[in-house]
């Protein structure tokens, strides 16, 4: 996917403003990503459920989030770049409020829904928007600036959210995100453009509807035996119609040019090995934000602000591990990389079994260290593949699809650890909650292990730097 040269942004660059807004909308979508696993077993608590089944709050946010990627860009193309900025922020601070509001789990569900229609255009459109604003050689060092919070975010969202369930309570996670949607809406309606489609394009709605309810229904399947006591018809149910529905979608897809997804995509053996690795790595990555703060508090007995700042080690890591994904694929190339880092990651989140309120401080925190360090590599590295071989043509439907499957996988991810606590808190009866939580480590540990098979596919080979750097950047 050729990318021209980048040039840096002058220091008086009038595209200034637009980055800084971009990059707030950002900062309150990956604060608000982070800070709620800190609080699961205070919202837990106040609603009277139990803290290892509240994992339908982050899977209902990513399951939003995925379904509603794909609709974003067209959606802009017809009401334009700011319009559709603004409903996302307003969408996204209203669901934050409904959020803070919440009487019942069900309500708080349905709020997270709220929240990830509008977060599901923030980025994407944000993104359309300096793409078609800023030049062309300057685009590179632009996605650059407005990569950064994405970084802070995991690295204080954890901290955050535990110091307000402990000096306030877990509401404040959600309520403060409305200053920061209020800035963004006034800054908003001043500084973004309002850029639409060059041309017409055919939504395929068909299509959409069909991906969409695949994915809410195989969701849902995967979620049903312990978020909502669903019966084993039910589940076996929606997990059928989900099929179906992908099913029909891809039959859909093969008869059409303007299919929301071509199937040519998977032509390209690098996309269809990265977009399958990406979905089998990312559920085990996925679930492990649910599960290292339930591991530090209801099992350990740690508080909200010690255990969010436990996190610390993750973020930091990961953000080194960035940097070094360039030189060791340069040097190894990506299948090797892949390979052993896939069993790496596996490993580690495999070793949070033997995490007890007796290890030693620094063993846990070189633990958290080294998981942070190899997840990040393996989502670097993951993205890279993925899109590195498509042509001008393909890159944006390419990107929009990976960007959707990594949603969905966090999704499935977090509704995997919760159907697993259940089923191990039912069966360990007796032992605790540390003794399903180690079990459930230990499953997706397994999960991500498996995904080898699929990077095995990969051809040999070592990409130009600068390939991996665009990515990283």
């Amino acid at each position: 996917m050729p990318t021209p040269p980048s040039s840096p942004l002058p220091a008086g660059d009038p595209h200034k403003p637009l980055l800084w807004l971009v990059s707030l909308a950002i900062f309150m979508q990956m604060l608000d990503s982070t800070i709620v696993n800190t609080a699961l077993p205070a919202m837990a608590r106040s609603l009277g459920e139990s803290p290892l089944q509240m994992q339908s709050v982050v899977f209902s946010y990513a399951l939003a989030v995925a379904s509603f990627i794909p609709a974003s860009g067209w959606i802009a193309d017809r009401l334009g770049t700011r319009r559709t900025f603004l409903a996302a922020i307003v969408l996204f601070t209203l669901g934050s409020l409904a959020c803070a509001l919440s009487p019942t789990l069900h309500w708080l569900v349905a709020a997270r829904v709220l929240q990830g229609v509008g977060g599901a255009m923030l980025l994407p459109v944000g993104r359309l928007a300096v793409m078609r604003s800023v030049p062309r050689e300057q685009f590179l060092s632009a996605m650059s600036f407005i990569a950064i919070p994405a970084l802070v975010g995991p690295l204080l969202g954890p901290t955050l959210g535990g110091w307000l369930v402990q000096a306030a309570s877990w509401h404040w996670i959600f309520l403060i995100n409305l200053p920061i949607g209020l800035i963004g809406l006034f800054a908003a309606l001043r500084i973004m453009p309002d850029h639409y489609g060059q041309e017409w394009h055919h939504f395929d709605l068909a299509g959409y509807l069909m991906l969409a309810f695949g994915m809410i229904a195989l969701s849902l399947a995967l979620d049903g035996a312990s978020g909502f006591g669903s019966a084993h018809a039910l589940v076996l149910l929606l997990a059928v119609i989900g099929i179906a529905a992908l099913a029909g979608y891809w039959l859909h897809a093969a008869g059409r040019r303007d299919a929301l997804f071509p199937l040519t995509l998977f032509q390209t053996a690098s996309f269809r090995i990265g977009i399958l690795g990406n979905l089998f790595s990312r559920i085990g990555s996925g679930a492990m934000p649910l599960l290292i703060p339930l591991l530090l508090q209801v099992g350990m007995g740690m508080s909200p602000m010690a255990a969010g700042m436990m996190m610390i080690p993750v973020a930091l890591a990961g953000m080194a591990a960035k940097r070094a994904a360039v030189t060791l694929v340069e040097r190894f190339g990506y299948r090797r990389i892949l390979m052993i880092n896939t069993v790496c990651v596996g490993l580690a989140m495999a070793s949070f079994m033997f995490v007890t309120a007796q290890q030693p401080l620094w063993v846990r925190l070189l633990q958290l260290a080294l998981f942070g360090a190899f997840n990040s590599m393996q989502f670097t590295v993951m993205n890279t593949v993925t899109l590195r071989d498509l042509d001008v043509g393909q890159a944006s439907s390419g990107n929009s699809l990976l960007s959707m499957v990594m949603m969905l996988a966090t999704g499935f991810g977090a509704a995997t650890a919760g159907s697993l606590l259940s089923a191990f808190g039912t069966h360990l009866t007796g032992h605790g909650a540390s003794a399903a939580l180690h079990a459930t480590f230990v499953c997706v540990g397994a999960i991500t292990l498996s995904s080898t098979l699929v990077f095995w596919q990969l051809p040999e080979n070592r990409p130009h730097p600068r390939a991996v750097e665009e990515v990283v950047e």
